[in-house]
């Protein structure tokens, strides 16, 4: 089993997905990251199951996968490329080259640690143990309590072993990684060591869209930085343990075997988007006072708690501010302790999205003598991810109603997946009671994510989602959510080792 204080943390023994938010270069030149992790314009996601008659080949060939495995260290110094080759290009006011940088990272399930036979020493972590399908009903994903299931696709409802992510500048790029893996492990021939369970592909949205989600709004703003490793966090971002993210480091509390050290766990979703919807529900619920268009642009803003900008509403609550929200140096920078913040919505709702999967100073800075000030460091986690499928058509927004599969291919990284991505979407996204300590007001639905499940303390289940506060002037009035604007059809629990648990304990060495 590891030791509570391993060995000093070598970047190059970390996959390159898990730990990189904002690198120093990036602050320095003002540029708008995207969620980070592996630097990529596209994204590809390889579920795969490993032959029951091929284990050991498998483990052979994984063999000569490690060295194409992108760590920490690597990402690192592909960022800086980019970060450099912007600069050359801005001083000699020409557009920059796309440098042609790819990632590969791989990741298992219980099942696929079992499968290997790397299951004697259990790691630590029940949600992981169960999977995500076993635990549905939990994130409240709709179905769930049906003889069927959740209303997942079908993929996500077999067996699946692990995950290989591929990134890169183009589409290209990707497909010839992907190639290459599929070669390594002989896909395609009757002795394959693998078969495929799916495979999903994201990219960036184009143009002036590129680093916001599908609704339009920035994303990856408030990721946490990791000690020893985000050396100039920006004002207002949380500096939290290693073992916040990385298993057997500080800050993990939980025993894991040697192998486990310095890997983490991923919270995978394959999230669906219906945006003409969405949009037609600002419109129609548009804040009384202002024309149309203003009145839906602030109840967007108050709902996800920031502008599209990336401008928080507690720091702007009146309209929009792209300088604030463009400026890594303030955009993260406040804590819901401004005037009233703590009793009132008069700034922002208490249920918008972002203040209900980080409640800042509701928990930690609380000055009330009913809420003592709570450590909200074991619950954070480092988002990843990247968008999928089309921008929205003419047709879909004259309809308002979707007709192209659109969304986000969302996956968190933590060291404890009970503490960090079940618990953000179980006792804070789903509680409608969530944050505390704001009676007489029920704060309501995360607008964004929240599902009707299971509700701690909550004998009958509602039947609707509503949020209070998004009319400034009528802030007791709820406002009844209407549809479920993010949809969950398929997700899973990985673990990422370290690239030298893939060498001495995962992969095995041609004999």
């Amino acid at each position: 089993m590891s030791s509570p204080h391993p060995t000093p943390l070598d970047l190059a023994n970390v996959q390159g997905d898990i730990l990189l938010g904002y690198i120093t270069l990036l602050n320095a030149l003002r540029l708008i990251p995207d969620r980070a992790g592996l630097p990529k314009k596209i994204q590809s996601y390889y579920f795969f199951t490993i032959d029951e008659h091929r284990v050991q080949n498998f483990r052979t060939q994984l063999h000569h996968l490690v060295p194409l495995i992108t760590t920490t260290t690597q990402v690192t110094d592909d960022k800086a490329k980019i970060v450099m080759a912007k600069k050359t290009a801005a001083a000699g006011n020409v557009t920059p080259p796309l440098l042609e940088i790819s990632g590969v990272n791989i990741a298992f399930t219980q099942k696929g640690l079992v499968q290997l036979g790397i299951n004697n020493e259990k790691i630590g972590d029940t949600a992981f143990e169960n999977g995500m399908l076993a635990n549905a009903a939990t994130l409240g994903d709709p179905g769930s309590t049906s003889a069927s299931g959740p209303d997942w696709i079908p993929a996500f409802k077999q067996d699946i072993h692990g995950v290989i992510l591929l990134s890169g500048e183009s589409h290209k790029t990707v497909d010839e990684k992907l190639a290459m893996v599929k070669d390594i492990f002989d896909v395609g021939r009757h002795d394959a060591s693998i078969h495929e369970v799916h495979h999903i592909g994201g990219n960036v949205r184009p143009g002036k869209e590129k680093g916001h989600e599908h609704f339009g709004f920035l994303d990856g703003i408030s990721q946490p930085a990791v000690q020893g490793v985000d050396t100039n966090p920006n004002p207002g971002q949380e500096t939290v343990p290693a073992g916040t993210i990385l298993l057997g480091r500080e800050g993990d509390t939980v025993t894991r075997p040697s192998w486990a050290v310095d890997g983490s766990f991923i919270s995978f979703r394959y999230l669906f988007q219906l945006v003409p919807e969405f949009n037609e529900f600002l419109k129609a619920n548009a804040i009384s006072g202002l024309p149309v268009e203003q009145g839906s642009e602030l109840l967007g803003a108050r709902l996800v708690g920031r502008w599209k900008s990336g401008a928080p509403v507690d720091l702007t609550p009146a309209k929009d501010d792209p300088a604030l929200g463009a400026d890594p140096l303030r955009n993260n920078n406040f804590s819901y302790n401004i005037l009233n913040d703590q009793t009132t919505q008069d700034r922002c709702p208490f249920a918008a999205h972002i203040r209900k999967t980080n409640p800042r100073g509701d928990l930690e800075d609380s000055h009330l003598p009913t809420s003592p000030a709570v450590s909200t460091t074991k619950n954070r986690i480092i988002r990843r991810g990247v968008q999928f499928g089309p921008e929205v058509t003419a047709e879909e927004a004259a309809s308002g109603k979707t007709k192209h599969g659109r969304g986000l291919l969302f996956a968190a990284y933590q060291s404890n997946i009970g503490n960090g991505f079940e618990f953000l979407q179980q006792s804070w996204a789903n509680n409608s009671a969530f944050p505390p300590f704001k009676a007489p007001i029920t704060p309501g639905w995360d607008p964004i994510i929240g599902q009707i499940g299971p509700e701690k303390g909550v004998s009958v289940e509602p039947t609707a989602r509503v949020m209070s506060g998004t009319n400034p002037g009528s802030q007791a009035t709820n406002l009844n959510l209407t549809a479920q604007w993010v949809v969950p059809k398929g997700g899973e629990y990985f673990f990422s080792p370290s690239i030298s648990s893939l060498t001495n304990t995962f992969a095995m060495a041609q004999g």
